[in-house]
Order: C-alpha cells, then structure tokens, then sequence
C-alpha cells in the first residue's frame, strides 16, 4: 500500500508536525488538515492492518487531537475522509468482511485528573445536570490486544469478526472457536435474548506471551515485540490451528446489541452496564470481575484509575488505561455519540511505556567481573512519566540478534515501569545512513584484549587490575546485598578513589575519618555515621563477605552454602573440586572460579589484610547450618509474601519465616502452602484464591502464628 519511501517520508512528517505550532491563518490551517490526515491513515495503517507501528500510542494520540482540535478551530478545512469522521481500519483482503450488527467506535482518550474531570463536565452539560446530582461511573480495565465480536443466535455462536472499520469487520469464526474462554453455546434465551453481539478484547497472558517468544526463539522465528501484537495476528491466522497455539484468551466487556425473538431491543432489562456484565459473566463469558467497580462520583473514578495504574505491572494481562462509562443505560442514550466516538464513555490512558527515538551514540562499561556492557544513548525521551536517555543493550548477541544499528529510530519500552529496552528497530525508516555497531575489540578502559567464554553471551576484560573492574568490585562490596556500608555507595566509592584514598576493597576498612568529616556534603556527623556503618559491616556473617568479593558466578545463595560448610574463610584455599561438588547445588562452574579465586596470592593477602583491619573471616552464627525444628511452627511449609507489609519489611519477614521453618518460594504454584498477604496485595492473592489449596494470612495472623 505504501512504497518504502512514502512510508519514510510520512513518518518524518508525523514527527515534525507532533512538536509544530499552531497555524496562524485558515490557509496553513488547511494545508496541516491535509498533512495530519495522510500521517493519521499512514499510522493506521501500519498498527490495524500490519500490526507494526512505527510510532507510540501516545505519539498517535497527540497527532489525533492536533488534527481535532484543527477542524474545531477551522471547521471549513475539515475533509470528508477526515480520519476525525470514522474508526481505524484493520480490514485486509485476506479474509472475508462482515457487517457489524451496531457500529463499533472508537474511544475518546484522557491522560490526567483534569480530562476526567471535564468529561464530567461534558456528561453534566449534555445531560443538563447540576453539580449536585449524583452520576454513577462503571471502571474496568482497557486491556491492550485485539478487539473481537462475538454474535449469538439461538443460544449458538454463530459469527467472530475483527473491529474492521468499525462498520465492517474480518470473518475469524473458526479462529474464535479455538479460544477456550468464548462459549460455543450460551444460554441467552433464558434472559430473553434471541440474538446478541458481544464485544471483546482477545488477549494472552503475560506469562503465556513470554513462553511463546521463547519457543519462537528456539525455532529461529522472529519474536514478538508485545502481547499485543501476538493477539492480534493470532486472530487472524489461516489456519486455525496455528491460533489455538497463541493460547487467546477473550475478556467480554459489552453486550453491544441484543434483541428478543420478536427483533425488539432485549437491552432494556439490564438498566446499567454492570448489569448486563453480571449478566454475561452468569452466562459462562469472561468479563472483568475484581477489575471493574462502579464509582458513586467522578473523584473516585479518578482515584479507582490512579490505584490502577499503581499496580498495573501485577496484573496477568497487560492493560494501557482504564475505560469509565455512564453506568446507566439510559444516561448514555441521552448522551448519544459522536462519529468516532460514544459521549458517555472515555478512557483514560496510563503514562506511555512505549516511544520511538534515534540511538545517538552507544558506549561501553566496563563491570566488576569485567564483562562489557554496551549502552544506547537515545535522544531523551518520556517514559511513565520519566526521561530516558540511556539504555542497557546487554551485549553483543542482543545488538546483532535484533540488528540496532547506529542512527536507527528505535522502539523504547520501559518494561515494569522501572527497566527501559530497546524493543525492537523500525527498519523501514532506515534512509541508508545507518551503521552497524560494532563491538569493541579491547577493554575501553584499560585497552587489554577482550576475551569471550565459549558459552557465554558476554565479552570481558581479563585484567583484574583494570582500574573500572577495581571501583566497580569497591561498589559493589558496600552494596546492599553485599556488606550492606548504610552511607557508602557509588558515589562516596568514586570521590574516595578519584582522591586517591582507596585502591582496593581492604582500603574502605582504614579511611581517615578526620579528612572526610572536612569534605564538601560530609561534615563530622556524617564521617561519624560513616564510621560506625563500617565498624558495623567488620562484624557480618562470611556468606556476605563471600558473595562481596565479586567472584563469578558466586551468588547469594551460593555463598550460604559455602559458609555453612567452613569455620574460616581461608580454608578454601585447601578444598578441591570434588569437595566442592559435594555441596547440593554446587556446581562445576561455580568450583571453577572459587577455586581460581582462591588459587591467587594477591586475593589470600587481601583477605588476611582484611582480617587485620578487623573484617570478620570466621563463620557466624547466622552462618552455620540451619537445624529445622520438628516442632517449629511452620516446619515444612512452603511461603510466600505479597502485597505491602506495616508491621516489618519483605526481608525481615522472610527471615522470620525461615526461622520459624518455612521454605520461601517465588510464586503462587500447587507448591504454596502459605500465602500471606499485605496491602494492596495483587494477582498472586487472586490466584492463590483460584487454586483453593493455599493457606492465606494476613501480616498479623502470620505475626501470631510464628510468635
């Protein structure tokens, strides 16, 4: 449809009219009509019909309403094929069009309080309501897949298709019938339905959609960039039996149009939207149930979406916002719709995850173990509500595999809402000035020659006096899953060895006190508290100071088990292989480099001039074996924590759990026995709910029972 210089050329238009200013005169005005609507229909193109856009939602969303609030202000510049005057399009000639029962619109978005406040407004206004009279709102989750629609007749599924044009859709009835979650047979006419359309959004869990990429990825078939786009192209497969692969799940969030056996309006009996949902939800459908709630006022829809939005990362599915609607039915046929849009709904959009930059620049750090990281420098962009400029390209396999070249428009997620990636580059933009990147040969610090293991994806540098890896080893020594130094970190690390005061780890336990207390941002409070965090770190456990040492491959738990196993740090020098290996869940890799470690003069007189300075190498209590308790009160238990503790932190009560015999595990399985539950607990608790073999607790029942 568009050649590969039109869909370049539209792009970068598309970015230069996202940040152009408003026109001053009717005829520029006519002129950015015409250029938004060519952009709009480019992008749309590209997300319904190739689900593979080459822009943000968030960026689209801008372009719309830049175009919208144009026809408003120019109402004669306004074009009869307006993208404004009608929904998105994903109808292709591959499959055979249906015609809606009802029209499917689109809806209108909101990203703040303050667009969900004037939509209250808007909803007052065209109901000619005072301030005063109540308005109930329905809330529930805009999950992020594919829209479907379901038609029933005779109690029998009879028709799917895809949204389409909003007026017309795509045939996927077979496609449909795979997807366990959508009922083959339902009971409408028992509420007097003859006929009904149902709406829907096809999606596949988080967990599912990460178990599919890595089948595709042993198969060497490209990956999908989100849940979204697996959905999507898993309704529209030929052969059904490919779409039953994708493991589509249908959420039912409207019954669109329903009518007797004598073609009337069967809507009527279900006087609000949560109604005709609970409806659907007795009738076998899947309809959002713990994610839907009906606020009494707009200030509670506001705060129910915030709440949302907060813990959207816990959910299964991924979701983009929340979709508020009049809650009675009456309401929103007074209120009626627009073109594109109903008046009565709305949906507010979570903080973009997803944009597009230009990779500027990549460089290279140099870790505690030497392996060298490659990092994008991007053109800043916003991310949930952050700046991103920087961004981790792991290593050189990740470069290659997904083929990021220098000067690329990349696709930026931040996943979780705390790590940005580079989900993919938009190689259709490319105009030929991009580079391949290509990995550094030698160490960027030290310039020693880079050394890859065999089956390792990273390359590293093997001096271990490299002056990157010695400040990254200090740093992570004091971290807190290390020695744990409260008031020492990366910075104080890096200020100390610029200073020359510290050139290995044993320097941080001989620092003059006096001469920080006389720092800039110290003071002698601080030099005082920085003391005693150190004297106090001289007395942890040797499983902390073990796992400190930056040994490869050398964890937290690894390091439990060696301590369990010495009375002295030093007698490690003497063990071999087999003794090694003779530890459960010791293996070959980790004796290998413990023993090498160890097998170093430099590293045995570290440790003793660590000693002198008053480092414990001795085991701890806390470090010898771990005698359960017949008797202990949650002897044999399996446990897991979830949501907000007020009483202790996650750690703490984790420790106490094991104190008490419980074994900590990660996730809710037919394994858990406990689950105990805080605040604002999430989807582990609905599951664990779902299985019906877990032992739920609250903080303070879990309190009482291991006191």
């Amino acid at each position: 449809m568009y050649s590969a210089a039109e869909q370049k050329q539209l792009d970068q238009l598309g970015r230069t009219l996202l940040t152009a200013s408003t026109p001053l005169d009717e005829q520029k005005a006519q002129q950015r009509v015409r250029q938004l609507g060519e952009v709009i229909r480019f992008h749309e193109y590209r997300y319904y019909v190739l689900h593979d856009p080459v822009i943000s939602d968030f960026e689209y969303d801008q372009l719309y309403k830049q175009l919208e609030a144009l026809e408003a202000s120019y109402p004669s510049c306004r074009l009869d094929d307006s993208p404004t005057t009608r929904v998105s399009s994903d109808l292709t000639s591959d499959l055979p069009e249906v015609e809606h029962l009802t029209p499917m619109l689109s809806l209108d978005n909101s990203y703040n309080e303050e667009d969900l406040l004037d939509f209250d407004r808007q909803i007052r206004k065209l109901l000619a309501w005072g301030e005063d009279e109540p308005i109930a709102y329905a809330v529930e989750p805009k999950y992020d897949g594919g829209t479907i629609t379901l038609v029933y007749e005779g109690d029998r599924l009879v028709r799917a298709a895809t949204r389409g044009n909003g007026v017309k859709g795509e045939e996927i009835t077979a496609n449909a019938r795979t997807i366990r979650s959508v009922p083959l047979k339902a009971a409408f006419s028992t509420v007097g339905i003859q006929r009904a359309e149902l709406r829907g959004e096809a999606i596949i869990r988080k967990d599912n959609f990460h178990q599919i990429n890595a089948r595709r990825e042993e198969q060497d078939l490209p990956l999908f960039a989100n849940p979204r786009n697996a959905a999507t192209g898993g309704l529209r497969m030929k052969d059904p039996r490919e779409a039953a692969e994708r493991g589509l799940e249908v959420f039912v969030y409207q019954l669109g149009f329903a009518e007797d056996g004598h073609g009337k309006d069967a809507r009527a009996q279900f006087p609000t939207h949560q109604q005709s949902l609970d409806t659907l939800a007795s009738l076998g459908f899947k309809v959002p149930v713990e994610e839907r709630t009906v606020c009494q006022n707009i200030e509670d829809v506001v705060r129910f979406c915030e709440a949302w939005a907060d813990k959207r990362d816990e959910y299964p599915y991924e979701i983009d916002g929340m979709v508020v609607k009049v809650n009675r039915r009456d309401l929103q046929e007074r209120c009626g719709f627009t073109s594109h849009h109903p008046r009565w709904a709305i949906a507010f959009k979570f903080k973009a995850r997803q944009a597009t930059s230009k990779l500027i620049d990549v460089e290279y750090q140099v870790g505690k173990i030497g392996s060298i990281t490659p990092v994008a420098k991007i053109e800043p962009v916003q991310l949930a509500g952050v700046t991103v400029s920087s961004i981790s390209l792991h290593n050189e396999d990740f470069i290659t595999g997904k083929d990021i070249r220098m000067g690329d428009t990349v696709l930026v997620e931040r996943a979780g809402d705390v790590i940005p990636y580079i989900v993919k580059p938009l190689a259709d933009l490319r105009d030929g000035s991009e580079q391949p990147i290509v990995f550094p040969t030698e160490c960027p610090v030290c310039h020693t020659p880079l050394f890859r293991e065999p089956d390792e994806a990273a390359w590293r540098c093997v001096n271990a006096e490299c002056e990157a890896q010695i400040k990254q080893r200090m740093i992570f020594h004091v971290s807190k899953d290390a020695m744990d130094i409260d008031g020492l970190g990366r910075s104080q690390v890096e200020r100390f060895y610029d200073l020359g005061w510290v050139k290995h780890i044993a320097d941080l336990y001989k620092l003059d006190y006096a001469k920080i207390a006389h720092l800039d941002g110290f003071g002698q409070k601080s030099a005082d508290n920085l003391r005693t965090a150190i004297d106090k770190a001289r007395k942890n456990p040797i499983h902390r100071l073990l796992h400190s040492l930056s040994i490869h491959h050398l964890g937290k738990k690894a390091s439990k088990l060696l301590a369990e196993e010495i009375g002295h740090v030093l007698e490690l020098r003497d063990w071999d292989e087999e003794r090694y290996l003779s530890i459960k869940d010791i293996g070959p890799i980790v004796a290998k480099n413990v023993m090498a470690f160890f097998a170093q003069p430099e590293n045995i007189d570290l440790l003793k001039e660590m000693e002198a300075l008053g480092v414990n190498l001795t085991q701890t209590e806390e470090d010898k074996p771990r005698v359960i308790d017949a008797d202990a009160p949650l002897a044999g238990k399996t446990i897991l924590f979830t949501g907000t503790l007020e009483q202790m932190g996650r750690k703490e009560a984790q420790e106490l759990a094991e104190r008490s015999g419980a074994k900590i595990i990660s996730a809710v399985s037919g394994n858990l026995d406990i689950l105990v539950v805080g605040a604002k607990a999430g989807s582990k608790l609905k599951k664990a709910q779902e299985l019906g073999t877990v032992q739920i607790l609250t903080e303070q029942e879990f309190i009482t029972t291991v006191s």
